[in-house]
């Protein structure tokens, strides 16, 4: 028993090494990039990818501003996958949770500020639920994969808002998107825009960032908690480590299955909720592009180890490097070199993942074996 434990506080030390592994490979990657395209400013630039997020108040609120739509997002692949699901439809659900947050925040505008701001989250999250609902009733009663069903899910979700937004008179056609939200169904800032604000002592520059990033981390916290601590976290993860050993210990394959994947689906559309409701102005485009948060969010929830903490600290860091792409167009730099960093992150990681479980299988199979002498040295 005694090196089973500390076989598991091995792993879970090799897990938080191989994050940090890739994250360094991933900062390596890039500066080689910047060494290439641009020798004499790539110091510079690098130091602007490392720095740019702590330079000022505003760009820290502006890195918690990026990183909110995407810890939820991750949050939603990484529950469906410490439950043995591939969520990969949390564009989807993140599209359909931005339209039913928009409609009902314009419908019900006659509401009180509060009462609007909550039906409009509530009306995301029942999107984003239902939206995931449907792979999973596909999954645990015909047996169709859940990547399969979710990724039409995208494009049919996609579709289906652009086709929504004009058919309930919500669309500007000067602009190509849906109307602006109502300012008073906006979230609370809280003060934290002004908490997260700088001055040249003339102007003020306030920040995007509000109450929807405590709400994120406030969700990854209970999450964690029911994942860890309740009887229906337990069943849902024992589905995920083996399906036909829960259901010979009596837990239910089918149910959990759906309710995996409706939870999921309920935090992606929380995420495009927040987001749209953030007050920073942001529209629903009618376009043919599917929602980049939710694939974001595959990235967050693979770096996070699908675990809820560990997916609020990699949004963070995911949207720290988002602003130091943007910071270095400042040296000649195009934004789309920090994808190619977070791309090469999220590659090792899955290379990571995978050394890691080859070693978990050699260290399991050493400890079985061993097994027989750590009960004799405990009868001893």
């Amino acid at each position: 028993m005694k090196k089973r434990g500390r076989f598991l506080t091995t792993m879970g030390g090799m897990n938080a090494l191989s994050s940090i592994l890739a994250i360094i490979a991933g900062l390596v990657a890039g500066f080689v990039i910047l060494l290439i395209t641009n020798p004499s400013q790539s110091l510079r630039g690098f130091f602007t990818i490392l720095t740019g997020g702590f330079s000022d108040m505003f760009n820290i609120g502006t890195v918690l501003y990026y990183a909110t739509p995407i810890i939820l997002t991750g949050l939603s692949v990484g529950f469906a996958g410490k439950t043995g699901l591939f969520n990969i439809g949390a564009s989807g659900q993140f599209t359909s949770g931005t339209f039913a947050s928009i409609l009902i925040a314009i419908k019900l505008s006659f509401l009180p500020g509060p009462l609007l701001c909550i039906a409009a989250l509530a009306a995301g999250v029942v999107a984003g639920a239902i939206w995931g609902l449907i792979p999973g009733i596909l999954k645990a009663y015909r047996n169709v994969h859940e990547v399969i069903a979710c990724i039409m899910m995208n494009y049919i979700g996609m579709y289906l808002v652009n086709y929504l937004v004009k058919a309930t008179g919500i669309y500007m056609q000067q602009k190509n998107t849906a109307m602006r939200v109502p300012v008073k169904a906006n979230l609370p800032n809280l003060g934290l825009n002004v908490l997260f604000s700088t001055t040249d002592g003339v102007n003020n520059r306030l920040s995007s960032v509000g109450s929807g990033i405590l709400i994120a981390i406030v969700v990854c916290v209970l999450l964690y908690i029911v994942l860890e601590k309740t009887k229906f976290g337990y069943e849902l993860k024992a589905c995920g480590f083996n399906q036909h050993a829960a259901k010979y210990a009596g837990i239910s394959e089918k149910r959990n299955i759906i309710f995996s994947m409706m939870i999921s689906g309920a935090l992606a559309g929380l995420a495009g909720a927040l987001h749209l409701l953030s007050g920073a102005g942001v529209q629903i485009n009618v376009d043919g592009t599917l929602a980049a948060e939710g694939f974001t969010g595959i990235s967050v929830a693979l770096l996070g180890l699908n675990h809820p903490i560990g997916i609020i600290f990699a949004g963070i860091l995911i949207g720290y490097l988002s602003l130091g792409g943007n910071e270095m167009q400042l040296f000649g730099f195009v934004p789309e070199i920090i994808e190619i960093v977070i791309a090469v992150i999220i590659y090792f990681s899955a290379f990571a993942l995978l050394v890691k479980n080859l070693l978990a299988a050699l260290a399991r199979r050493r400890a079985i074996r061993r097994e027989p002498g750590d009960g004799e040295e405990e009868r001893a």
